[in-house]
């Protein structure tokens, strides 16, 4: 057998987050492994909306670009992570062609839907399935009609020619490869592999029961279920620190002054002022209304010693354990598993 030599493509989002973790640690992983690799990648925020709705709209751009990087590093692996709006099913088509195999790793809905979470109006939403994207345009998801109608378009139009050019589908979740198999990933060529935690970040024991406060480390919107952990907060009287930005931070400044809620809202946390966080923490709260993949908010926690307390949501009842999830969106549940988890140091 041939060694791997892999080069890896990723279009990277206009707001960074996990996705952009998986590729780093993936790049990270190959060169332990003593694997010849390089990245390859392209931003959204820096193409403009103009250009990468065309991009979307002609299947991706540039793919000589990706057949003189494959040529140069000699891969005869491509492992593509976002593959909108830059890549596109072009890249993947120009690899094939230089004798590549091609990977595709699903980290959400993006093949289907056009905000890539499949969540709207408070709840999951999969109206958008295989070929069928009109939902998408019809209720406006994007939040602007060009925008919804190019993803509309796009994603419908090339999902054939993208479905064939992927050699193997990857996902990081037993359940979540089980939910893209009924969206219409052919479920023969879909793995689930599992996102990791460095063992550098795992911690050799636990100082969880002498934690001061819960801890919310995520975006701040509405699939993240930020505002249930709030609420579970004033009612729980457990304390709660939020790391984190997003469109909902005024809102739960004045959610949390309203009801009396012991909430300190942090903002943006960087990386390397995480573990501080996580050694001061009694437990991580994860309490996502969407279908998560497999966050990292709740491996980092685990690997640090802290216990989770997850909604039954996606992946994370495979990652916490059932006996640590409650319903989505059931605040008294999620403020009661809290005082519970407060209340044994053990």
């Amino acid at each position: 057998m041939t060694d791997p030599r892999v080069l890896i493509l990723h279009n990277r989002y206009r707001v960074h987050g996990g996705e952009e973790r998986a590729v780093e640690l993936q790049t990270q992983a190959l060169g332990r492994a003593g694997v010849p690799c390089r990245a390859l990648e392209r931003d959204s925020a820096a193409a403009g909306r103009v250009r990468a709705g065309g991009s979307l709209l002609r299947g991706g751009r540039r793919p000589d670009e990706v057949r003189a990087a494959v040529r140069e590093l000699g891969a005869n692996v491509v492992h593509v992570h976002n593959v909108h709006p830059l890549f596109g099913h072009r890249a993947l088509e120009a690899a094939r062609g230089e004798g590549a195999g091609t990977v595709l790793h699903l980290h959400n809905f993006r093949l289907f839907c056009s905000i890539a979470i499949a969540f709207r109006d408070g709840e999951q939403c999969f109206r958008c399935h295989g070929r069928r994207t009109l939902p998408g345009l019809r209720l406006n998801c994007r939040g602007s009609v060009p925008e919804s109608a190019a993803y509309a378009a796009a994603l419908s139009l090339h999902q054939p020619s993208l479905l064939d050019a992927v050699d193997r589908f990857v996902t990081p979740s037993r359940h979540v490869a089980g939910v893209l198999a009924r969206l219409g990933v052919p479920a023969d060529r879909l793995r689930a592999i599992a996102n990791y935690v460095p063992d550098a970040r795992v911690a050799e024991s636990s100082r969880a029961g002498g934690g001061r406060y819960a801890l919310y480390a995520g975006r701040l919107t509405e699939e993240k279920g930020v505002r249930v952990a709030v609420d579970a907060s004033a009612r729980s009287g457990v304390p709660l620190r939020v790391a984190g930005e997003g469109p909902l931070l005024e809102e739960l400044r004045a959610r949390a002054k309203a009801s009396g809620a012991p909430v300190e809202l942090m903002g943006r946390v960087p990386p390397d002022g995480m573990p501080d966080l996580y050694a001061g923490a009694t437990m991580a709260l994860v309490p996502s209304l969407w279908e998560e993949v497999m966050p990292y908010a709740a491996l980092e926690a685990m690997a640090a010693g802290v216990p989770v307390v997850a909604s039954r949501s996606g992946a994370l009842a495979e990652v916490a354990g059932e006996e640590r999830c409650v319903a989505p969106g059931d605040g008294d549940a999620l403020a009661g598993a809290m005082a519970s988890l407060w209340g044994d140091a053990g």
